[in-house]
């Protein structure tokens, strides 16, 4: 019974004609990549909030939060068809795998076998690689109005990696106003996994906005320090730097921040590191918040994860053709990757990545919203 329902649910989104609250229509979204059908999928909650997921890329495309005057605004960045998504090479709301962040020099050593990857950022390999699982058609089952799991079985030598990884991904909005997403994934070949979320989060209610108004916490005391080429080289505390975000009750305005004086900065043309999490993987504990006065917005992080990626939106550049027609600007949004730490295959200190037959990997992140009811400034 179970599965019939699914099964009318996931063509009920590719047949019809259906408009959402953030003005996307699934039509837009019923297509063929790679063979394989795409569709958009929307869950509602008993708030009213919407969050709309095409199975290209396992992508948010659209979520819809009150703000404080009780307006629903859409709070990430996206296309409004799949043509628009295949026509840019990005990763806007996308699942990130084999590995999310970067690989120096696209390698990696594990139980004496050298493995090389494809590399696409440079000379390293960024993100899984230019074919990683934000290129990847999944197959999604609409469990109910606010669950989507969605699967894919990433093959042996894909991009480099090894073993056949099966992976599975659910999306579910809550009625506590949050995207909960729940990461497993099983292999019959050691192998090294590190997935995440690409959401590009905008608080204020307009998308064609810039985020430097946006205030940030995030609970960690130090960061990996990067080279040139965004490698970890590093690990350098934060106190007295651009990247001390960690009082939560004076969170740092990120345009305070963001054109200090620092060479971590120069080197991500603004912020694009991975934070070392004091949370230590204690999804109850709060690892960062985004506020915007303006619209009243909070967005809470919680992740069993220990490290998260900030990234400023550094290299949007007037992206054009965005959902109903807005041109996303530099700096347009945020990212909070919840992750492992980039290059941890090549780098024994840090936690490991390493997965095995007869293991589970695991790792959650929830992105909570929530209201602050007067503006603070």
């Amino acid at each position: 019974m179970l599965l019939a329902t699914v099964m009318v649910l996931s063509c009920k989104q590719v047949d019809e004609n259906v408009q959402t609250l953030s003005g996307l229509n699934t039509k837009d979204f019923a297509g063929e990549v790679d063979g394989k059908a795409t569709a958009l999928y929307i869950l509602k909650n008993a708030n009213g909030l919407e969050a709309c997921i095409t199975n290209y890329g396992g992508r948010l495309v659209s979520l819809m939060v009150n703000d404080r005057n009780n307006q629903l605004n859409d709070v990430v960045l996206g296309y409004g068809t799949i043509a628009d998504y295949l026509a840019v090479n990005g990763n806007y709301g996308a699942l990130i795998g084999r590995y999310g962040n970067r690989i120096k020099n696209g390698q990696f050593t594990l139980d004496n076998v050298t493995y090389h990857l494809n590399k696409n950022n440079n000379g390293n390999s960024l993100h899984g690689g230019p074919k990683g699982y934000h290129a990847q058609v999944w197959d999604a089952e609409q469990i109910d109005e606010q669950t989507l799991r969605l699967t894919y079985l990433s093959k042996d030598g894909e991009e480099g990696f090894p073993g056949n990884l099966n992976v599975t991904v659910i999306y579910k909005l809550t009625d506590s106003n949050a995207i909960d997403i729940q990461y497993e994934a099983t292999t019959d070949k050691p192998t090294i996994v590190n997935l995440t979320n690409h959401s590009y989060f905008n608080l204020s209610g307009r998308l064609g906005s810039q985020i430097l108004d946006h205030f940030i916490y995030i609970n960690g005391d130090s960061i990996t320090a990067v080279d040139r080429t965004m490698i970890p080289n590093d690990v350098m505390p934060v106190k007295g730097t651009p990247f001390d975000l960690c009082n939560v009750d004076s969170a740092l305005f990120i345009k305070d921040g963001i054109n200090r004086d620092h060479e971590q900065l120069v080197l991500g043309r603004g912020y694009d590191h991975n934070w070392i999490l004091n949370t230590k993987g204690n999804i109850s504990q709060l690892a960062a918040r985004v506020y915007h006065d303006g619209s009243g917005i909070v967005m809470d992080v919680y992740t069993t994860e220990p490290g998260i990626q900030f990234y400023s939106g550094n290299f949007m550049s007037n992206d054009k053709n965005g959902k109903l027609g807005v041109t996303y600007p530099h700096r347009g949004a945020l990212c909070l990757e919840t992750q492992h730490y980039p290059d941890s295959p090549n780098q024994p200190a840090f936690p490991s990545v390493v997965l095995r037959p007869g293991e589970k990997y695991t790792s959650r992140c929830i992105y909570l919203f929530k209201i602050v009811p007067q503006k603070i400034n």
